[in-house]
């Protein structure tokens, strides 16, 4: 039973796309050199004007330009001058081959747990999300569902398909793992407005 609070971001773990898999759906976006903000896997991600993907920190509402979830990145470490592959991207690494790798499936589902019980009443209904730093020690986002949230309200930017039922997660649990998709209009690719 998911009784302890370890949210760990988004993690994908399907598609409801009719191929049925998320395979070669990463996308190599360009990150800025010295882009000051810290980037995790499980982090939402966005389009920014340059052409260059940046951290889209999803709470309330859409954020416009929202293309994924970053899953890691490749750079050359300025201090060592070898290619570097990690699933975290450093605040301020000034590299001009940065990229970050984004699962960029419009369809995506992805788990997620709540900062608190959700009941079976949950399905279907629209949730909003916490964005809060991530671990620097493993590399992974620290975002969450936000558990009191869930509503039919249609500018939440995240909806309810599933739960994840097995050994240590239960509908209803202290912390409840979801399975959660973008909300119709949330996903850059589902919009008509460009970033």
């Amino acid at each position: 039973m998911a009784t302890t609070a370890t949210p760990m971001g988004a993690e994908p773990v399907g598609t409801l796309s009719a191929s049925g898999s998320f395979t070669g759906k990463v996308r190599h976006v360009k990150i800025a050199s010295g882009y000051n903000t810290a980037i995790f896997y499980g982090d939402f991600a966005k389009l920014v004007a340059a052409g260059t993907a940046e951290k889209s920190d999803i709470t309330t509402a859409v954020v416009a330009g929202t293309v994924g979830i970053f899953v890691g990145c490749a750079y050359t470490d300025p201090s060592t001058g070898q290619k570097t592959f990690n699933q975290q991207w450093p605040a301020g690494t000034v590299a001009s081959d940065a990229v970050a790798y984004i699962v960029d499936d419009p369809k995506l589902v992805f788990q997620m747990q709540g900062d608190g019980s959700i009941a079976q009443t949950g399905l279907g209904n629209n949730v909003q999300a916490i964005s809060t730093a991530g671990s620097t020690s493993i590399g992974r986002s620290k975002n969450a569902l936000d558990a009191s949230s869930i509503a039919t309200t249609n500018t939440f930017p995240l909806r309810i398909v599933d739960f994840v039922d097995g050994p240590t997660s239960a509908v209803g649990d202290s912390f409840t793992d979801c399975i959660v998709t973008w909300l119709p209009g949330s996903h850059a690719y589902d919009t008509a407005l460009g970033v």
